[in-house]
């Protein structure tokens, strides 16, 4: 049925055609008519363009199916822009990007020039904080069905960590702090460390993060970690680390990843994936500080223990020495001597060890301790002892 508004229009006119300003007059009028005022719209952003200081500009689109099934294009002036954006990103903690899902009072516009649009006038960021958490959620659930949660946790850390791939901004004030806190160490520990650059924040971030772990997988050097280094920020800086894809190269990346992004208050999808995370880049440069440390005072009560078990050798052997030089000094012949007793020998000057082997007439040699003299058998007489006692 034809509009009543048509039909009246087109006989006012006595003509059965519209030329495209006529149209789109009618157009105008009829949604003014059904959008005298402003409605709460439910859409996704398909992008956003804002200048800095004037009007933000976005293309609103609505998805079934994986299919675009509409789209509108939709501005925020800048007398909005300047209130909306602050109490959206403070709220959110993120700021206006594709792919997001929001929920807008817009009013509806027709013009002849520009065709259709919404003005936007206010923005609910509590229904993008919900959808945010929502995907947090779901990303979590994702890398848990894919079984990539634990799977840095199964990787073999080395037990004196000293070769890094660091993934930061050289910029970034946290891998600064981080390299001082390292190369200062009051117990002169060295380390080796090759910076791969990446953007640590905003949109760029995940994709960049993602590229630099592909490089460090790739480059053929053997590192024997990963450190991802961020200084402190807003929640909508580091709200790129909840990215389903940086989470996914953390996690199947073959050398531990250890993380240390924002602050305390922070905990990432990507330090859940992560080898080991500590909240900021100083406290990571102190937990390995702390491994050689901890090393060095081992070794060093090893070495302690080891002098003592060495000097205490050593003691042993050298009573060991002591005792066989008093039992040799002992049995020393001289020695013997000079507790009174003799030694005698024959004329071929082998000792004698019995009576019995001589015959009168025998030469002998008598040795005591200060002289000897030579003697001749005159008078041999036996002792009536048993054989054993002779022996």
């Amino acid at each position: 049925m034809r509009n009543l508004k048509y039909l009246k229009y087109v006989n006012a006119l006595e003509k059965e055609y519209l030329n495209l300003l006529e149209l789109q007059s009618l157009v105008r009028e009829g949604l003014e008519e059904m959008f005298p005022e402003r409605i709460w719209l439910r859409s996704e952003v398909a992008s956003v363009s804002a200048k800095l200081g004037g009007h933000c500009y976005l293309e609103l689109s609505q998805t079934e199916d994986e299919r675009v099934v509409a789209k509108s294009r939709a501005v925020i002036w800048a007398s909005k822009w300047r209130v909306i954006k602050p109490f959206f990103e403070s709220v959110t903690g993120e700021s206006l990007r594709s792919g997001m899902e929001i929920l807008v009072q817009v009013q509806v516009s027709y013009s002849e020039l520009y065709g259709f649009s919404l003005s936007i006038v206010d923005i609910n960021p509590e229904f993008s904080l919900g959808k945010k958490e929502d995907l947090r959620r779901k990303t979590i659930k994702r890398l848990q069905d894919e079984g990539l949660m634990d799977l840095q946790k199964e990787l073999a850390f080395p037990s004196l960590p000293w070769r890094f791939a660091v993934v930061s901004s050289e910029d970034a004030a946290g891998y600064g702090d981080f390299m001082r806190h390292l190369d200062e160490n009051e117990f002169g520990f060295k380390f080796e460390l090759r910076l791969f650059p990446a953007a640590m924040q905003g949109d760029a971030c995940p994709q960049s993060v993602c590229d630099a772990l592909n490089e460090i997988a790739t480059c053929g050097e053997n590192f024997d970690a990963v450190l991802i280094l961020r200084g402190g920020g807003s929640a909508l800086d580091l709200a790129c680390f909840d990215d389903y894809l940086m989470a996914r190269s953390i996690a199947t990346c073959p050398i531990p990843v250890l993380t240390a992004v924002g602050h305390d208050r922070d905990y990432h999808i990507c330090d859940m994936v992560a080898y080991s995370f500590l909240k900021t880049p100083t406290a990571l440069a102190d937990e390995i500080l702390g491994i050689f440390e901890s090393e060095d005072a081992r070794l060093g009560d090893f070495a302690s223990r080891m002098r003592l078990a060495i000097s205490n050798r050593l003691n042993m052997m050298e009573m060991r020495v002591e005792n066989l030089l008093t039992r040799i000094l002992s049995s020393d012949p001289r020695n013997i001597l000079k507790r009174g007793y003799v030694l005698v020998t024959g004329g071929d000057g082998i000792v004698v060890k019995k009576a019995s082997s001589l015959k009168g007439g025998d030469s002998l040699r008598v040795l005591f301790a200060d002289g000897e003299v030579e003697a001749v058998v005159r008078n041999l007489r036996m002792w009536e002892y048993g054989a054993d006692d002779a022996r």
